[in-house]
């Protein structure tokens, strides 16, 4: 499905270049607008923008296609985003980024982290070794912030993974308290509490999941109760995934629930995520959450007001929607949605590039009766079924 494969690209790279290109050149404070939901965002806006974008462009950076055009663009890419991550970290840079000041760097740092988990090659390996050093630097500054009681003490784990993969210093005291806290936050059924009340939203896939797995794929061989913990998230994992997608309308579209869906398509990076590690459920074809994703990526990107004029992301979920803005959302946060295309890592000949089949929900409600939809049944853990 070459069409699929090149209009994803296509968008993500709408959404990823103007963020690296300015960071590339050392004007991203000056150039990109600083839409808010609330106050002060300015000073963290840039860091999320940067770490956002490189979290769902490095599968693709990493194992993308080397030749054609397709292998030109990402070898231009992948260039950009070293340079950028060189702008962000440089203390004589204009654009040097704040990973410290406050509680919101730790969030985009990890962010920051989870691209370098995913592409070690093209984000860490073939930087500098004077960007390494920066880098490293500033990862290691975010120990100073405390992490809020909730997902976010995720953040603090995948910093700390991120430097066990650099070969840093790492702690294993906050990758252990992350991955156990949430152990006790299992509500059942695939699902995390985001804390410890359960909250109806996206935060399983906006963070939750994709952080807990690659966290203990990192660093669960170091521990035989974290080969157990990684054993039990990968489970939920696929039971998750199988979820989301049945949340898919027929027409790309999906339930409003919940805080950050001015996040778009970045409701579904765990089912991008598990798309990308080729671990979906036995009875969810690949073809299937490829027309999925497709469908909620079209819904939630292609509408207008979606870009403003420069080609800045707006705040909304399907155009530009500034009442979807919660405090805590900036033009920056809106670069989430790039974790939806993942599966770009994946080589044009992989299973989920080939072929076509419709989603739970469009073969439901588009062909009764035609096609057979398994009937879904709830993963209990508990009582070993």
């Amino acid at each position: 499905m070459t069409q699929d494969r090149d209009y994803w690209l296509d968008m993500l790279l709408r959404i990823a270049r103007p963020v690296l290109e300015a960071l590339h050149d050392r004007r991203l404070k000056d150039s990109m607008p600083v839409a808010s939901g609330g106050q002060g965002r300015e000073k963290y806006a840039g860091l999320e923008a940067l770490g956002r974008s490189l979290a769902g462009l490095a599968p693709w950076l990493e194992h993308g296609v080397r030749d054609g055009e397709e292998g030109r663009q990402r070898e231009r890419m992948a260039g950009l985003a070293r340079a950028a991550i060189d702008a962000a970290t440089d203390p004589q840079s204009p654009d040097c980024l704040n990973f410290c000041e406050g509680g919101q760097p730790l969030v985009d740092a990890a962010f920051l982290a989870h691209a370098l988990i995913r592409a070690p090659q093209a984000l860490w390996d073939e930087l500098e070794p004077r960007v390494q050093v920066q880098l490293r630097t500033t990862l290691l500054s975010t120990r100073a912030i405390r992490p809020v009681f909730s997902n976010w003490l995720l953040f603090s784990g995948m910093i700390e993974a991120a430097l066990y993969r650099i070969g840093e210093a790492w702690d294993p005291m906050r990758i252990d308290y992350s991955v156990r806290q949430h152990e006790q936050w299992y509500a059942g059924d695939g699902i995390y509490g985001d804390g410890p009340e359960f909250h109806w939203d996206y935060y399983n896939s906006y963070v939750i999941q994709p952080m807990l797995i690659d966290i203990l794929d990192t660093v669960g061989h170091c521990h035989e109760d974290w080969r157990a913990l990684r054993e039990k998230a990968a489970v939920r994992g696929v039971r998750y995934a199988g979820v989301l997608e049945r949340t898919i309308g027929p027409d790309g579209s999906f339930p409003p629930l919940g805080r950050s869906l001015a996040y778009r398509c970045g409701a579904f990076q765990h089912l991008a995520q598990m798309a990308l590690k080729e671990t979906l459920p036995p009875d969810v074809e690949p073809a299937q959450v490829r027309g999925a994703l497709t469908a909620v990526i079209r819904k939630t990107l292609d509408a207008d007001g979606t870009f403003d004029r420069e080609g800045w992301l707006t705040i909304g979920l399907h155009g530009y929607q500034p009442q979807l803005g919660e405090p805590y959302i900036s033009t920056g946060s809106l670069y989430l949605c790039s974790t939806a295309f993942l599966p770009l890592g994946l080589p044009p000949g992989a299973a989920f590039w080939q072929g076509a089949a419709d989603w739970t929900q469009k073969r439901l409600w588009d062909r009764p009766g035609e096609l057979a939809v398994p009937i879904d049944h709830a993963h209990e853990e508990k009582y070993g079924k």
